[in-house]
C-alpha cells in the first residue's frame, strides 16, 4: 500500500480534535489513518504550533528532499568543453573515460539541454528529408543492384573491406567531393576530384586506387547518381566490385548517409565551393572526424580500429 502524507484538510482535523481532547486512537479512526503520523502532529502541537506551523515546516523539508543538482568542478567542465568543440559527443565523453567525470552519461545530456554547455554543439539530430520523399535526380540504365552483394558476399556484415560511398556537392551544384566509408571500422576517406562529371569520378578514383593496395577493399555500394557511371571501367581495371542501392533508400546506406553530415558539420557545408579547396584540406576534415572515439565502436577511434586490420604503412596511404 502507498503512503500518502497528511493533507491540510487533515491537520486542521487533528488539530480541532486535539483541542476538543479526542484520543488518538479515535482520531485515528475517523481519519482512516495510523496512529504513527497523528502522534507528529500532536506532538508538535503540544509545544505550542499550530497546524499551519506544521504544515509549513514539512514543505520546507520536503523541498530539501531529493538528489541535489550535480555541479561538475571547473576543470571537468572545461574538458568537456574541449573534447565537445572536437566533434565528442556527451556519451563517448563518458565511455571513452579518458579523465573520470563525476556524472552519468543522461546528467551530462540533461546538462547540455539545460545551456550549462552549449547544446548547438552537439551532433545533428532529426532527419534531413521528410518522409514521403522520392529521389528524382537522375538514375542510371544499368547497374548491378545491391541484393546481389548479397549472394556475392554472405558474410557482408562481418567482414573488413567493404565501403559505401557517395557525392556530396558544393554551392551552387557545381563541385563536388567523393566520400568513401568503411563499414566495420568507420573510417571516412575523402577524395578532391575536378568536378562532378562521371569521367572526374573515375579520375579521382583510378588515382585514389593506384596509392592503396590491390584487393584492400572487397566492395563499394553507390548511390543511384550518374556521377558514378563508369562503375564497369573501374570495376574492371582495379577488380573490385561495385554495387548501386535502390533509388530513394538512403537507409541502405545510412552510415555513409550520416558521414556525410557530419562532414557537413567539421567544415564542409554546403556553402562552400570546394573548387577553391584542395585534397589536404577534405582529407584533414575527414582525418578530424576518424579521431574522434565512437560508442559503437566501444569507444575506440575509426582509426584505432582500421589500425588492427592493417599496419601503418598501408594506413599511411589511405589517410
Amino acid at each position: 500500500m502507498t503512503y500518502t502524507h497528511l493533507t491540510t484538510d487533515e491537520l486542521v482535523m487533528i488539530e480541532s480534535y486535539y483541542h476538543r481532547n479526542i484520543s488518538v486512537a479515535k482520531i485515528a479512526i475517523y481519519l482512516n489513518r495510523t496512529r504513527t503520523p497523528i502522534y507528529t502532529v500532536i506532538n508538535f502541537l503540544k509545544e505550542g504550533h499550530t497546524a499551519l506551523e506544521y504544515y509549513q515546516q514539512y514543505k520546507e523539508n520536503k523541498r530539501r528532499c531529493g538528489r541535489h543538482r550535480i555541479v561538475l568542478p571547473k576543470k571537468q567542465q572545461a574538458y568537456i568543453k574541449d573534447k565537445v568543440a572536437q566533434g565528442w559527443t556527451p556519451d563517448v565523453i563518458i565511455g571513452r573515460a579518458e579523465e573520470s567525470i563525476k556524472c552519468s552519461v543522461r546528467t551530462l545530456y540533461r546538462q547540455f539541454k539545460e545551456k550549462i554547455f552549449d547544446e548547438t554543439t552537439l551532433p545533428m539530430k532529426g532527419k534531413r528529408k521528410p518522409n514521403g520523399h522520392k529521389e528524382r535526380r537522375g538514375k542510371q540504365a544499368f547497374k548491378r543492384n545491391i541484393a546481389e552483394r548479397e549472394k556475392d558476399y554472405p558474410q557482408f556484415t562481418q567482414e573488413f573491406g567493404h565501403i559505401e560511398g557517395d557525392t556530396i556537392v558544393g554551392v551552387q551544384h557545381k563541385s563536388a567531393i567523393i566520400t568513401l566509408v568503411e563499414r566495420l571500422s568507420k573510417v571516412i576517406i575523402t577524395l578532391k576530384p575536378d568536378g562532378r562529371k562521371a569521367s572526374d569520378i573515375e579520375t579521382a578514383m583510378n588515382h585514389w586506387f593506384q596509392v592503396i593496395p590491390r584487393n584492400l577493399f572487397r566492395s563499394i555500394t553507390f548511390d543511384c547518381g550518374k556521377e558514378f557511371s563508369n562503375w564497369k571501367s573501374l570495376c574492371n581495371r582495379h577488380d573490385i566490385a561495385i554495387y548501386f542501392a535502390d533509388p530513394g533508400t538512403p537507409s541502405q546506406r545510412a552510415l555513409n548517409e550520416n558521414s556525410n553530415g557530419l562532414l557537413r558539420k567539421d567544415g564542409l557545408p554546403k556553402e562552400m565551393d570546394f573548387n577553391q579547396v584542395d585534397q589536404s584540406f577534405v582529407s584533414s576534415v575527414a582525418d578530424k572526424r576518424n579521431n574522434i572515439p565512437r560508442k559503437s565502436l566501444k569507444y575506440q577511434t575509426p582509426l584505432e580500429v582500421f589500425l588492427s586490420y592493417m599496419s601503418e604503412d598501408i594506413l599511411s596511404s589511405l589517410i
